[in-house]
Protein backbone atom coordinates (compact mmCIF):
# COMPACT_ATOMS: atom_id res chain seq x y z
CA UNK A 1 0.00 0.00 0.00
CA UNK A 2 1.18 3.56 -0.69
CA UNK A 3 2.25 5.47 2.13
CA UNK A 4 1.63 9.29 1.26
CA UNK A 5 4.31 9.93 4.40
CA UNK A 6 7.03 8.22 2.14
CA UNK A 7 6.98 11.66 0.53
CA UNK A 8 7.20 13.76 3.10
CA UNK A 9 11.22 13.50 3.16
CA UNK A 10 11.69 13.66 -0.59
CA UNK A 11 9.38 16.41 -0.75
CA UNK A 12 11.30 18.10 2.08
CA UNK A 13 14.55 17.53 0.49
CA UNK A 14 13.54 19.00 -3.25
CA UNK A 15 12.14 21.89 -1.64
CA UNK A 16 15.47 22.52 0.41
CA UNK A 17 17.59 21.97 -2.84
CA UNK A 18 15.43 24.76 -4.64
CA UNK A 19 15.79 26.99 -1.65
CA UNK A 20 19.54 26.79 -1.66
CA UNK A 21 20.36 27.00 -4.91
CA UNK A 22 17.77 30.15 -5.19
CA UNK A 23 20.00 31.57 -2.27
CA UNK A 24 23.22 31.12 -4.91
CA UNK A 25 21.88 32.81 -7.47
CA UNK A 26 20.90 36.29 -5.48
CA UNK A 27 24.23 35.98 -3.53
CA UNK A 28 26.08 35.30 -6.70
CA UNK A 29 25.19 38.50 -8.30
CA UNK A 30 26.56 40.49 -5.15
CA UNK A 31 30.50 40.33 -5.68
CA UNK A 32 30.54 41.81 -9.12
CA UNK A 33 27.83 44.73 -8.07
CA UNK A 34 30.14 45.52 -5.10
CA UNK A 35 33.05 45.59 -7.19
CA UNK A 36 31.11 48.47 -9.20
CA UNK A 37 29.80 50.00 -5.99
CA UNK A 38 33.03 50.29 -4.66
CA UNK A 39 33.75 52.97 -7.25
CA UNK A 40 31.45 55.19 -5.58
CA UNK A 41 31.09 53.84 -2.07
CA UNK A 42 34.44 53.20 0.69
CA UNK A 43 34.61 49.40 1.62
CA UNK A 44 33.52 49.39 5.13
CA UNK A 45 30.77 52.10 4.37
CA UNK A 46 29.35 49.31 2.17
CA UNK A 47 29.53 46.66 3.91
CA UNK A 48 27.76 48.46 6.27
CA UNK A 49 24.93 49.52 3.63
CA UNK A 50 24.91 45.88 2.62
CA UNK A 51 24.14 44.59 6.31
CA UNK A 52 21.78 47.55 6.73
CA UNK A 53 19.52 46.98 3.40
CA UNK A 54 19.18 43.25 4.75
CA UNK A 55 18.66 43.91 8.24
CA UNK A 56 15.92 47.20 7.27
CA UNK A 57 14.06 44.94 4.01
CA UNK A 58 13.55 41.88 6.52
CA UNK A 59 12.73 44.06 9.67
CA UNK A 60 9.82 45.29 7.28
CA UNK A 61 8.72 41.72 6.57
CA UNK A 62 8.87 40.82 9.67
CA UNK A 63 6.68 43.80 10.88
CA UNK A 64 4.11 42.24 8.34
CA UNK A 65 4.10 38.74 9.81
CA UNK A 66 4.03 39.82 13.09
CA UNK A 67 0.55 41.48 12.24
CA UNK A 68 -0.82 38.75 10.18
CA UNK A 69 -0.04 36.31 12.99
CA UNK A 70 2.51 34.07 10.90
CA UNK A 71 5.50 34.29 13.33
CA UNK A 72 3.63 32.19 15.59
CA UNK A 73 4.56 29.21 13.35
CA UNK A 74 7.96 29.81 14.05
CA UNK A 75 10.18 28.93 17.63
CA UNK A 76 11.74 32.00 19.30
CA UNK A 77 15.10 32.71 19.84
CA UNK A 78 16.15 32.20 23.51
CA UNK A 79 18.83 33.24 25.86
CA UNK A 80 20.85 30.38 24.71
CA UNK A 81 20.56 31.42 21.28
CA UNK A 82 22.38 34.30 21.77
CA UNK A 83 26.39 33.13 22.03
CA UNK A 84 25.83 31.22 18.71
CA UNK A 85 24.11 34.37 17.32
CA UNK A 86 26.41 36.86 18.63
CA UNK A 87 29.45 34.66 16.91
CA UNK A 88 27.67 34.54 13.80
CA UNK A 89 27.39 38.26 13.62
CA UNK A 90 31.00 38.71 14.54
CA UNK A 91 32.45 36.42 12.18
CA UNK A 92 30.04 36.27 9.31
CA UNK A 93 28.01 39.91 9.70
CA UNK A 94 30.63 42.24 10.65
CA UNK A 95 34.69 40.93 9.88
CA UNK A 96 34.04 38.64 6.65
CA UNK A 97 32.18 41.34 4.57
CA UNK A 98 34.43 44.37 5.59
CA UNK A 99 37.93 41.88 4.63
CA UNK A 100 35.94 40.88 1.50
CA UNK A 101 35.20 44.58 0.77
CA UNK A 102 38.82 46.01 0.81
CA UNK A 103 40.11 42.83 -0.96
CA UNK A 104 38.04 43.63 -3.69
CA UNK A 105 39.47 46.62 -3.98
CA UNK A 106 42.68 44.74 -5.62
CA UNK A 107 41.24 42.20 -6.79
CA UNK A 108 39.39 41.24 -10.26
CA UNK A 109 35.67 40.37 -9.71
CA UNK A 110 35.55 37.42 -11.64
CA UNK A 111 38.76 35.91 -9.55
CA UNK A 112 37.09 36.96 -6.01
CA UNK A 113 33.80 35.10 -7.38
CA UNK A 114 35.29 31.83 -8.12
CA UNK A 115 37.66 32.06 -4.77
CA UNK A 116 34.62 32.70 -2.89
CA UNK A 117 34.50 28.54 -3.54
CA UNK A 118 36.51 27.79 -0.72
CA UNK A 119 33.53 29.06 1.79
CA UNK A 120 31.55 25.98 0.95
CA UNK A 121 35.09 23.80 1.39
CA UNK A 122 35.50 25.58 4.98
CA UNK A 123 32.47 25.15 6.36
CA UNK A 124 32.28 21.42 5.75
CA UNK A 125 35.35 21.15 7.20
CA UNK A 126 34.61 22.85 10.72
CA UNK A 127 30.98 20.89 10.57
CA UNK A 128 32.87 17.69 9.77
CA UNK A 129 35.75 17.82 12.33
CA UNK A 130 34.38 20.39 15.06
CA UNK A 131 30.56 19.64 15.36
CA UNK A 132 30.72 15.99 13.62
CA UNK A 133 28.19 16.73 10.89
CA UNK A 134 28.14 13.25 8.65
CA UNK A 135 30.02 13.99 6.00
CA UNK A 136 29.44 11.15 3.44
CA UNK A 137 32.39 10.30 0.92
CA UNK A 138 30.00 11.30 -2.14
CA UNK A 139 29.57 14.78 0.11
CA UNK A 140 33.40 14.95 0.38
CA UNK A 141 33.63 14.17 -3.40
CA UNK A 142 31.18 16.75 -4.63
CA UNK A 143 33.03 19.51 -2.30
CA UNK A 144 36.88 18.42 -4.22
CA UNK A 145 35.45 18.50 -7.51
CA UNK A 146 33.66 22.12 -6.72
CA UNK A 147 37.18 23.29 -5.13
CA UNK A 148 39.03 21.35 -7.84
CA UNK A 149 36.81 23.76 -10.66
CA UNK A 150 37.74 26.81 -8.22
CA UNK A 151 41.39 26.45 -8.09
CA UNK A 152 41.06 25.30 -12.10
CA UNK A 153 39.87 28.98 -12.64
CA UNK A 154 41.60 30.85 -10.36
CA UNK A 155 44.65 29.43 -12.35
CA UNK A 156 46.64 32.07 -14.57
CA UNK A 157 49.21 30.80 -17.03
CA UNK A 158 50.79 33.61 -17.56
CA UNK A 159 52.18 34.56 -14.04
CA UNK A 160 50.60 36.74 -12.81
CA UNK A 161 47.65 35.95 -10.50
CA UNK A 162 49.38 34.23 -7.41
CA UNK A 163 48.78 34.37 -3.78
CA UNK A 164 48.39 38.43 -3.67
CA UNK A 165 47.18 39.71 0.00
CA UNK A 166 43.83 40.41 -2.11
CA UNK A 167 43.33 36.92 -2.69
CA UNK A 168 44.45 35.67 1.01
CA UNK A 169 41.47 38.07 2.31
CA UNK A 170 39.18 36.78 0.18
CA UNK A 171 39.82 33.56 1.96
CA UNK A 172 39.96 34.80 5.20
CA UNK A 173 36.54 35.65 4.68
CA UNK A 174 35.20 32.99 3.11
CA UNK A 175 37.19 30.60 6.52
CA UNK A 176 34.44 33.20 8.66
CA UNK A 177 31.73 32.98 6.47
CA UNK A 178 32.54 28.93 7.09
CA UNK A 179 32.47 29.93 10.85
CA UNK A 180 29.35 31.65 10.53
CA UNK A 181 27.67 29.24 8.92
CA UNK A 182 27.90 26.37 11.42
CA UNK A 183 27.33 28.93 14.37
CA UNK A 184 23.80 29.59 12.13
CA UNK A 185 23.29 25.80 11.50
CA UNK A 186 23.16 25.74 15.67
CA UNK A 187 20.24 27.87 15.66
CA UNK A 188 18.35 26.99 12.37
CA UNK A 189 15.63 25.40 14.09
CA UNK A 190 14.54 28.69 15.27
CA UNK A 191 12.64 31.44 13.22
CA UNK A 192 15.39 32.44 10.31
CA UNK A 193 14.11 35.72 9.18
CA UNK A 194 14.29 37.13 13.51
CA UNK A 195 18.25 35.64 12.67
CA UNK A 196 19.14 37.45 9.36
CA UNK A 197 17.93 40.21 10.91
CA UNK A 198 19.20 40.71 13.78
CA UNK A 199 22.19 40.13 11.74
CA UNK A 200 21.78 42.49 9.53
CA UNK A 201 20.69 44.91 11.49
CA UNK A 202 23.51 44.55 14.21
CA UNK A 203 26.44 44.03 11.47
CA UNK A 204 25.24 47.35 9.48
CA UNK A 205 25.02 49.71 12.50
CA UNK A 206 28.70 48.46 13.75
CA UNK A 207 30.06 48.63 10.81
CA UNK A 208 28.83 52.40 10.17
CA UNK A 209 29.82 52.86 13.36
CA UNK A 210 33.05 51.99 12.43
CA UNK A 211 33.35 53.68 9.06
CA UNK A 212 32.24 57.17 10.81
CA UNK A 213 35.48 56.66 13.02
CA UNK A 214 37.71 55.86 10.39
CA UNK A 215 36.46 59.20 8.29
CA UNK A 216 34.71 57.15 5.94
CA UNK A 217 32.07 59.73 4.43
CA UNK A 218 28.58 58.46 3.30
CA UNK A 219 28.13 58.11 -0.36
CA UNK A 220 25.73 59.83 -2.55
CA UNK A 221 21.76 58.45 -2.07
CA UNK A 222 21.49 56.67 -5.15
CA UNK A 223 24.94 54.43 -4.69
CA UNK A 224 23.68 53.84 -1.08
CA UNK A 225 20.14 53.08 -2.20
CA UNK A 226 21.57 50.32 -4.82
CA UNK A 227 23.81 49.13 -1.98
CA UNK A 228 21.19 48.64 0.13
CA UNK A 229 18.60 46.77 -2.17
CA UNK A 230 21.51 44.84 -2.90
CA UNK A 231 22.04 43.77 0.70
CA UNK A 232 18.74 43.07 0.58
CA UNK A 233 18.52 40.64 -1.90
CA UNK A 234 21.68 39.06 -1.44
CA UNK A 235 22.80 39.29 2.39
CA UNK A 236 18.71 38.77 3.34
CA UNK A 237 16.93 37.00 1.01
CA UNK A 238 19.66 34.97 -0.05
CA UNK A 239 20.95 33.98 3.71
CA UNK A 240 17.06 33.78 4.93
CA UNK A 241 16.46 30.94 2.38
CA UNK A 242 20.13 29.62 2.70
CA UNK A 243 18.91 29.17 6.42
CA UNK A 244 16.02 27.18 5.37
CA UNK A 245 17.80 24.64 3.34
CA UNK A 246 20.15 24.18 5.95
CA UNK A 247 17.18 23.06 8.45
CA UNK A 248 16.82 20.05 6.01
CA UNK A 249 20.05 19.37 4.26
CA UNK A 250 22.93 20.50 7.22
CA UNK A 251 25.93 22.62 6.65
CA UNK A 252 28.19 20.91 4.71
CA UNK A 253 25.36 19.57 1.90
CA UNK A 254 24.52 23.37 1.73
CA UNK A 255 26.97 25.12 1.90
CA UNK A 256 28.69 22.62 -1.07
CA UNK A 257 25.57 23.59 -3.70
CA UNK A 258 25.99 26.91 -2.77
CA UNK A 259 29.24 26.64 -4.82
CA UNK A 260 27.59 27.30 -7.87
CA UNK A 261 27.12 30.97 -6.61
CA UNK A 262 30.87 31.92 -7.80
CA UNK A 263 30.21 30.78 -11.18
CA UNK A 264 27.34 33.46 -11.59
CA UNK A 265 29.37 35.99 -10.28
CA UNK A 266 32.40 35.06 -12.40
CA UNK A 267 30.03 35.04 -15.83
CA UNK A 268 28.27 38.21 -14.66
CA UNK A 269 31.85 39.72 -14.55
CA UNK A 270 33.27 38.98 -17.64
CA UNK A 271 30.30 40.77 -19.28
CA UNK A 272 30.34 43.67 -17.18
CA UNK A 273 34.21 44.61 -16.35
CA UNK A 274 35.37 42.55 -19.58
CA UNK A 275 36.90 40.30 -18.02
CA UNK A 276 38.30 36.63 -19.49
CA UNK A 277 38.01 33.88 -17.78
CA UNK A 278 40.12 31.83 -20.73
CA UNK A 279 39.92 27.97 -21.53
CA UNK A 280 39.51 26.77 -17.77
CA UNK A 281 36.16 27.54 -17.92
CA UNK A 282 35.58 24.74 -20.42
CA UNK A 283 37.23 22.49 -17.93
CA UNK A 284 35.80 23.40 -14.93
CA UNK A 285 32.01 23.94 -16.09
CA UNK A 286 31.78 20.36 -16.01
CA UNK A 287 33.71 19.20 -12.83
CA UNK A 288 31.79 21.81 -11.26
CA UNK A 289 28.37 20.71 -12.37
CA UNK A 290 29.47 17.09 -11.83
CA UNK A 291 30.02 17.51 -8.10
CA UNK A 292 26.56 19.53 -7.81
CA UNK A 293 24.93 16.58 -9.30
CA UNK A 294 26.81 14.53 -6.90
CA UNK A 295 24.98 16.40 -3.90
CA UNK A 296 21.66 16.50 -5.98
CA UNK A 297 21.22 12.77 -6.42
CA UNK A 298 22.53 11.68 -2.89
CA UNK A 299 19.96 9.16 -1.52
CA UNK A 300 20.96 8.39 2.26
CA UNK A 301 19.14 5.36 3.54
CA UNK A 302 19.79 3.12 6.39
CA UNK A 303 18.59 1.85 9.95
CA UNK A 304 18.76 3.98 12.47
CA UNK A 305 17.91 5.07 16.29
CA UNK A 306 16.75 8.57 17.58
CA UNK A 307 17.48 9.08 21.15
CA UNK A 308 14.87 11.12 23.24
CA UNK A 309 14.78 14.69 22.42
CA UNK A 310 12.69 17.79 23.41
CA UNK A 311 13.31 21.35 21.39
CA UNK A 312 11.36 23.61 19.58
CA UNK A 313 10.76 24.81 16.15
CA UNK A 314 8.30 24.79 13.37
CA UNK A 315 6.34 21.67 12.52
CA UNK A 316 3.59 19.61 11.25
CA UNK A 317 2.05 16.45 12.02
CA UNK A 318 1.86 15.05 9.03
CA UNK A 319 5.47 13.20 9.20
CA UNK A 320 6.38 10.27 11.36
CA UNK A 321 8.65 12.38 13.40
CA UNK A 322 5.71 14.92 14.82
CA UNK A 323 3.25 12.69 15.49
CA UNK A 324 2.40 13.67 19.09
CA UNK A 325 -1.22 15.09 20.06
CA UNK A 326 -2.84 18.29 20.92
CA UNK A 327 -5.64 17.83 23.47
CA UNK A 328 -6.45 21.45 23.75
CA UNK A 329 -5.97 22.63 20.66
CA UNK A 330 -7.14 21.06 17.15
CA UNK A 331 -4.59 21.62 14.55
CA UNK A 332 -4.98 19.98 11.53
CA UNK A 333 -2.21 17.60 10.05
CA UNK A 334 -0.72 19.97 7.55
CA UNK A 335 -1.16 23.03 9.39
CA UNK A 336 2.59 23.99 10.81
CA UNK A 337 3.35 25.45 13.75
CA UNK A 338 5.57 26.14 17.05
CA UNK A 339 6.15 24.63 20.61
CA UNK A 340 7.96 22.90 22.89
CA UNK A 341 7.32 19.14 22.05
CA UNK A 342 8.89 15.44 23.02
CA UNK A 343 10.56 12.76 20.65
CA UNK A 344 10.20 9.63 22.21
CA UNK A 345 13.10 6.87 20.95
CA UNK A 346 12.33 5.43 17.81
CA UNK A 347 14.26 2.72 15.30
CA UNK A 348 13.53 2.83 11.94
CA UNK A 349 15.01 3.47 8.17
CA UNK A 350 14.11 6.05 5.48
CA UNK A 351 15.92 8.48 3.36
CA UNK A 352 17.24 11.74 5.47
CA UNK A 353 20.17 13.88 5.25
CA UNK A 354 21.38 15.93 8.68
CA UNK A 355 18.26 17.83 9.36
CA UNK A 356 17.84 18.80 13.16
CA UNK A 357 16.72 15.00 13.67
CA UNK A 358 19.01 13.42 12.13
CA UNK A 359 21.89 14.22 13.49
CA UNK A 360 23.34 11.25 14.40
CA UNK A 361 26.41 9.35 14.75
CA UNK A 362 27.64 6.82 11.92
Amino acid sequence: MFDENSRKPAISKNLSLLQVLTAAVLFGISTPVSKYLLGEIAPISLSALLYLGSGIGLLLWHSLENSEGQDKKEAKLNKRDLPWLIGAIIAGGIAAPIILMFSLKAAPAATASLLLNFEGVATTVIAAIIFKEHVSRRVWGAVTLITVASILLSWNPSGQWGFSVSALGVLAACGLWGVDNNFTRNISAKNPLTIVMFKGLSAGIFSLVLARSVGQLLPPLLPAICAMLLGCASYGLSILLFIHAMRELGSARTSALFGIAPFLGAIISVFAFQETLGFQFIISLPIMLLGAGLLLKEDHVHWHRHEPLVHEHRHGHADQHHSHSHPDVNIKANEYHSHVHRHEPMEHSHGHTPNIHHRHCH
